[in-house]
């Protein structure tokens, strides 16, 4: 099984320290004794946004203030690198071509940002869609997708379930709203549309819900099922069953 998470800055460390990053590599580490190849895209979260914002009061162009953001997530992305050790690769991929062939070589894929204008949400759905993974899961710091900003509205309700194009939907309604956030943006959405790749969007602020989803597709966040498949996947790594022998 193939799998790509990508992983917020604010989830992977919302704040200087190894805890966190080491509990989210210890899960990689256990997807990867179960026979799983893993790809792992990191986020900027807020120390991206705290040098984005000095370097913006600083007069830096919006392409300057992109590629700052592409360094922070590279430096989150060797934290991860550095608590893998020897089942990662030894420096962040900074395209495509690099991290299919890492996970071909069958190590540990692990990339930050790529180029400007492009998140580390479409970079998680441009990787997955590169090395046709089985499944996408986007570890967030909200339970899943849902149909207004829950942090604005008391109305917002979360999706269980969508097709991709509802996905594109949903978010596009989003992003058209002022002060708004969505878990994933809307390039990321269109990628997964047209790579028809089965997505879990969840709180990945405890890293073991990630292993769950990869293993068993248990999860409490929002599926999002390409068209013309059936509902349950048969690629999870395995049952629980099988697991507990």
């Amino acid at each position: 099984m193939k799998v790509v998470v990508s992983i917020g800055g604010s989830v992977l460390v919302p704040e200087p320290g190894a805890d966190r990053v080491a509990e989210h590599a210890a899960v990689i580490e256990d997807l990867v004794e179960d026979g799983c190849r893993v790809g792992a895209v990191v986020g900027g979260g807020g120390v991206a946004r705290e040098y984005i914002g000095a370097a913006r009061d600083l007069g830096a162009n919006e392409i300057e203030l992109d590629q700052l953001g592409i360094d922070v997530t590279r430096l989150n992305a060797r934290l991860l690198i550095a608590a893998l050790g020897e089942d990662a690769v030894t420096a962040p991929a900074e395209d495509y071509d690099e991290a299919g062939e890492s996970l071909r070589r069958g190590d540990v894929s692990v990339m930050g940002g790529v180029a400007p204008a492009q998140t580390t949400d479409a970079v998680g759905a441009a990787l997955a869609e590169y090395i046709d993974a089985d499944l996408l899961v986007y570890a967030t710091s909200v339970p899943g997708v849902y149909s207004d900003d829950p942090n604005e509205s008391d109305d917002a309700t979360k999706y269980e379930e969508l097709s991709a194009s509802d996905l594109v939907d949903a978010i596009a309604g989003l992003e058209m709203n002022a002060g708004a956030s969505a878990p994933v943006d809307l390039l990321a959405a269109k990628i997964i549309e047209r790579s028809g790749m089965r997505t879990i969007v969840l709180d990945g602020t405890d890293p073991d819900r990630i292993a769950r989803a990869v293993r068993h597709g248990d999860h409490e966040g929002t599926d999002v099922i390409p068209d013309g498949v059936g509902e349950e996947p048969t690629y999870w790594a395995g049952d629980e069953d099988d697991l507990e022998e």
